[in-house]
Parts: C-alpha cells; structure tokens; sequence
C-alpha cells in the first residue's frame, strides 16, 4: 500500500472562520488542519464572499484576472490566497474573487445561485490549474461543488492535468440538493450529455439535481456518519435518490464529523466565564451560574439547566420538546434555555410557554456564537431530539464540555452518543 502524502484540495461553500452558516462551515474548517497533520497537503478553496473582511484576512492575488468559461462567453476571475493557523504549518485557503457573484450581504438564496457555485467551481479548477499544483483528491461539499465530478468525467475527462486526479463527494444533509432547469446545462458546458435518467426516479429526467449529479459520477461518496450512510438508502431518510444510493452503495461510506478541539475547550474558550476540565471542574459551576444571570433566570447551582441549540423545526424534533414541556417544568426543578431561529409556530409555542414559566424558560430568537458556547459550558444536559440529523457537531460539542447530551437515535446521534450504563460504567 503506497503511504505517500496526497495532495488534497477541498472545495467548500463555507468554512471557518471566514463565512459560516451552519455545521459545514465547521467541517471545512476543521478536516483540513487535521489532514494536514497526517502530513498531507491540503488546500482549500472557497467563494470570495465580501462579508470576509481583507482587514482582518490578508488576501493576497496569486492569480491574476483569467478567463472562465461560463455558457457561451467567458467570464473574469481573480485567485486570492490566505491562510489559517495549523500546527506543524498553516492551511492554505484559496478564494475565488468576482463582485458580480460575491458582493452580495449574504452566502446562498440568489435566484442565481447555480450560476454563482457553477462559477466558483469552474473558475478554482482553471485557478489551480494556472497555479500548477495538481491534486490527487479534490474533496467537494455537498450541492454547491457537485459539479466537479461530473465535469471530471465530461469535460476535463482528456485533460493531462487531472487525468489522475479522483474525485470524493460528501453529502452533509441529503434534503438540499441544488434542484435547477435544463439552462444550467449549458451554463455549465455538460448540455450535449443531458439529463441523468434512472428508471427508479422519473424526476431526473427533467430537471439538474446537482446533489444527484455528485452521487452519479463521484469515485466515492460518503456521508458524514455511519448510520446516516445507512439510513439514506431507504425511501424514509433517501429524498427521492435513495435508488441512485443504493445503485452506488459499493462506493458509499459513512465517516464522522469531528469538531476542532483546540477551538472548542472548555480550558481556553473566550467566551465562557471560568475555565475548566476533565481534572477541574469547578469552572463549570461559574459557567452555570453566568448562564442563568445571561438568560434572565434564578441563580440556582441545585437546578438541573437543560440547553438546546438548533433550528425551530419538526426536523429537529421541537414538537417532541413541545409535547413533554409542561409537565418536565411543572414537576422538576428544571430550567430550559433555547438559542435558535425557525417555524414561527415554534415560536409562538415557546414564548407561550415562557409566559406561563417565565423562572424556568429562557429563549433567545437569534444565533449569538458568545452565547451558543456559554451554553455548552453552563448547562447540564443538552437536548437535542431531532428527526433526522446526518451528524451533528453539538453533542460532541456538549461532550467536550462535560454536558450530558440526550438525543434521538438517528444519524450520527445513534454514532456519537452512548447510553451511560450504571452497572457497568
């Protein structure tokens, strides 16, 4: 077995800590130092969003403008280069540079999002390729990058530069799957080979999935865990391309997430008020007790403080947090602190329910990254009952900060989560 160092290039929509929206940001932020310190070389290449500030990220051009060609015309692209601290050496960080695409106050929900990740994708392959640095692996991230492998088997199939370049294709939540018209064939330059048709599913045959695409040509796709990996390719967890999964299942693997554990720890955190760990736990103590101040609540160390930070949906099982609610505040000494946006009616039920416990409830109606951690650290179990959840990153975020997580068993919960068992410890 050949054990030489590879040469990887992730491609992201998202990554830390330059433009986040949810776990994937996280992922893209954290794989790379940690393949890096396998001795790979790892680089990673983004969109050049103008939320990212030169001032605190120096950007540097490295390839000046170049041509990309975009339907029947060519559009300009810039590469920039930055970097983020790794131990040993620091990762590489391309960014793909065009205000027309990228000036804009947010990251996704443009009506011309396929244009702006078809771009992106086509623009960092020409990019490198002008660089001279050619990957063994390109890494891409769900639907935004699904393009790639397609391409690799298309139109850069006669290419010298990446005839031996393989290409993985990560699927982090299979329900947003980048579905356009027939127009985005021919933006992208793959008209002339057409839809993707599959007996089992008649809805190919007429629009671009891009997440299909990915799973269709991809050398290995994977997951980002093992029972997710599983659950997919059956009608219930597959939206619609569970036969497209299991035609490919040979080539399907569930990995874990992980989080970045020099970011998360509670021995350093910033943002919490007294530092602890495994050997000392006093800190967490002051971290509940500055909790409960944060949140409007009683001061109360003998209270049982349960957290939840999520999305308000029926996905990530608020229903069931709704249904149990009134008698867990009712008969227990319990405090419940939630931090997330979501389904109106949601909130509407939470706030009812802060009415009527407002010394046990505390709801934040926005994401604040400050106190998402104080969360972790000051509560002492952490719930977090969804539906379907692919992975997850906040009960192992929970974990590392020594509170209890209690989770449906699904996805990378049933992974990451084991029943503690008295007898046996």
């Amino acid at each position: 077995m050949n054990n030489a160092p590879l040469r990887i290039l992730i491609m992201t929509p998202e990554m830390v800590p330059f433009a986040k929206t949810g776990g994937l940001a996280d992922v893209a932020g954290a794989l790379p130092k940690a393949l890096r310190a396998l001795g790979h070389d790892v680089r990673v290449a983004m969109p050049r969003y103008s939320r990212i500030d030169p001032a605190r990220f120096p950007l540097e051009v490295v390839v000046p403008a170049y041509t990309v060609p975009m339907d029947e015309h060519d559009v300009t692209a810039e590469l920039l280069h930055t970097s983020v601290p790794a131990p040993g050496s620091d990762v590489p960080v391309y960014m793909i540079d065009n205000q027309h695409y990228y000036d804009r106050d947010g990251i996704y929900m443009y009506e011309d999002d396929a244009d702006r990740f078809i771009f992106f994708c086509r623009a960092t392959l020409e990019g490198i390729k002008r660089l001279g640095w050619q990957p063994d692996i390109i890494h891409c991230h769900d639907w935004h990058t699904a393009i790639v492998p397609n391409w690799l088997k298309t139109i850069y199939k006669n290419d010298p530069f990446y005839a031996h370049t393989a290409c993985v294709f990560t699927i982090h939540n299979l329900a947003y799957q980048g579905i356009f018209g027939y127009r985005v064939l021919e933006i992208a330059g793959v008209d002339e080979y057409g839809f993707i048709a599959h007996p089992d599913m008649p809805h190919l045959n007429d629009v671009v999935d891009f997440m299909g695409r990915g799973i269709y040509y991809a050398d290995i796709i994977n997951t980002v865990s093992p029972t997710y990996a599983s659950e997919i390719l059956e009608p219930a967890f597959g939206e619609g391309l569970d036969p497209l999964l299991r035609d490919r299942r040979e080539r399907l693997y569930g990995v874990l997430n992980g989080i970045d554990t020099d970011l998360q720890n509670p021995a350093s955190d910033p943002y919490i008020a007294a530092h602890y760990d495994l050997n000392n736990l006093a800190g967490k103590r002051a971290c509940k007790l500055d909790l409960q101040r944060d949140a409007g609540l009683p001061t109360s160390p003998g209270t049982v403080v349960i957290g939840a930070i999520s999305r308000l949906a029926d996905l990530k099982g608020f229903d069931l947090i709704e249904q149990i609610a009134e008698p867990l505040l009712r008969h227990n000494d319990v405090q419940l602190i939630i931090l997330g946006t979501g389904d109106q009616r949601h909130l509407d039920r939470l706030n009812q329910l802060r009415g009527r416990f407002p010394e046990q409830v505390a709801l934040f109606n926005t994401f604040k990254a400050q106190l998402a951690q104080k969360i972790y650290a000051g509560s002492d179990i952490f719930l977090m009952p969804s539906r379907v959840e692919p992975c997850g990153l906040g009960q192992m975020i929970a974990l590392r900060y020594g509170t209890i997580p209690v989770v449906r068993e699904t996805g990378g919960l049933a992974d990451t989560v084991r029943d503690y068992e008295p007898a046996t410890g």
